[in-house]
């Protein structure tokens, strides 16, 4: 049985070999949900989170942050493929940021309350979901270009 997984690295998209999955889960990394960073390339490489969970599946999409109580300044969570959100039933606001397939910023949401609805982004790859007030600390802005980058969590 042949085991697949992809990751999208702004500058590059590539299945993982199954050498190389062998290799991240002997590092202590779950290929299926690696470490990521969001790093703004457009501002002196400021780090947005240290913790990107990847929400790339129908039912990681389906579920995003429902049922959380908060989301700490440090993590974020990226939804893809993913034009628009919703944050109905959830329990606190999130600052969006809507990356094309490039991680050039399209659009923000800042300070997103529960039960809302985003704009549509049409020309979105996903959406960059991040604790309320994020964005505008880190002077994230439309233009910018977003990298997810991947970490080893050992280190």
């Amino acid at each position: 049985m042949e085991m697949k997984v992809r990751l999208r690295i702004w500058s590059d998209t590539h299945l993982l070999k199954p050498e190389r999955i062998l290799g991240m889960i002997e590092s202590g990394i779950d290929p299926a949900n690696p470490i990521m960073q969001a790093v703004n390339l457009s501002k002196e490489d400021t780090i947005l989170a240290h913790r990107v969970e990847w929400a790339g599946t129908s039912a990681q999409r389906r579920r995003g942050l429902l049922g959380r109580k908060g989301l700490d300044t440090d993590e974020a969570m990226y939804i893809v493929p993913c034009e628009w959100i919703h944050t109905f039933r959830m329990q606190f606001p999130i600052d969006v940021a809507f990356l094309a397939k490039d991680g050039r910023v399209l659009a923000v949401h800042h300070n997103l309350k529960p039960n809302r609805l985003s704009r549509i982004v049409f020309r979105a790859e996903g959406a960059l979901e991040l604790s309320a007030g994020k964005l505008r600390v880190t002077d994230t802005e439309v233009g910018d270009i977003i990298e997810l980058r991947e970490v080893d969590d050992n280190s």
